[in-house]
């Protein structure tokens, strides 16, 4: 099983932050968790932390390398964590119980589970669109549900973030599950509290002098002294991508490929940030033919006076001080 996992948790404007988010995975199986701590209660960021150090610590313990029930399991484990916050709450004479969201997600044989509390969600973007594949435990997702409400009213509803379901507090958490999901290659699954989730049914992103100054609708942004509009057709953005190892030997042309406008090529795929690692190649991964190309100009240096003072150089076998010996003599 092949997957990219990227993770990022901001405090933002508040004193402490009360997200917790972790990631275990075997061979088989990955596990993706994310708590958010409740900061109406005390020790928000401490029920977060129970939440997904014991979760991840059941995946870790069960998974070898699947879990049997991703169900069960999943079921089971959030079950526990919900009175391991409890058991904190007894053992320090807590007045409050701590509480906080979870969103947990469990993949294995190509099918995600998952199962949530509260108000953290999951998303899917498969093929550019993203959908919503939870449904917030909260009174105002009761109205909207009942048609008491449209998404913008819901948007600033003053009891928006008013759960009634959660891990930690005086009474059971009401946890949903999902039905398993088969993932198509390149699909994205994110977790999020509402701190990503709260802008995301904005339409509109404003950026002045190469930085986000706005994010919302349309209706709500100044947008009437914009010098460029661009309609990105109900797409998603995305940060840059960051390609932290690349060699720009010659520009933009690469003599190993024989390509000319790979660098363009590449930001067309969305990387708008390149770290060089050198100019020139390894030597050992040219062919012979391009040796003189670069020995005639002096940009290659004999290894041998460093290799008689390496001290690890009697552990290398003859046939690796014979590839390089012969390589840059």
């Amino acid at each position: 099983m092949r997957f990219t996992i990227f993770q990022e948790s901001r405090i933002g404007k508040r004193r402490t932050n009360q997200d917790r988010v972790a990631y275990s995975y075997t061979r088989d199986a990955l596990l993706m968790v994310l708590a958010d701590g409740m900061g109406g209660h005390l020790y928000g960021e401490v029920a977060a932390q129970i939440s997904v150090q014991f979760i991840a610590q059941s995946f870790q313990q069960e998974a070898r390398p699947k879990v049997t029930d991703p169900v069960l399991f999943l079921s089971r484990v959030l079950s526990n964590a919900h009175h391991a916050i409890l058991d904190y709450a007894f053992d320090k004479h807590l007045a409050d119980i701590p509480r906080t969201t979870i969103v947990a997600c469990l993949i294995q044989e190509g099918v995600a589970h998952w199962a949530h509390a509260g108000d953290s969600r999951l998303y899917m973007i498969r093929k550019g669109r993203l959908v919503a594949q939870t449904r917030d435990h909260s009174r105002v997702q009761l109205m909207l549900d009942q048609g008491l409400l449209d998404a913008e009213a819901a948007a600033v509803h003053p009891g928006r973030n008013r759960i009634f379901s959660c891990l930690g507090g005086n009474h059971p958490p009401q946890i949903e599950f999902s039905r398993g999901v088969l993932l198509i290659n390149g699909d994205v699954l994110a977790i999020c509290s509402d701190g990503v989730w709260g802008p995301l049914d904005a339409d509109t992103i404003v950026v002045n002098d190469g930085l986000i100054v706005a994010v919302g609708r349309y209706k709500d942004c100044d947008t009437d002294h914009a010098n460029t509009v661009i309609d990105a057709r109900q797409t998603c953005v995305a940060p840059g991508l960051i390609d932290s190892h690349v060699h720009p030997v010659f520009g933009d042309w690469t003599p190993r490929q024989n390509q000319i406008g790979w660098i363009d090529s590449t930001m067309n795929g969305g990387v708008t940030t390149m770290v060089s690692a050198g100019d020139v190649p390894d030597v050992m991964e040219m062919p012979d033919t391009w040796l003189s190309l670069y020995a005639n100009n002096g940009m290659l240096e004999s290894l041998e006076p460093y290799l008689a003072k390496w001290e690890h150089t009697a552990g290398l076998s003859e046939r690796t001080l014979y590839r390089r010996i012969k390589a840059l003599s």
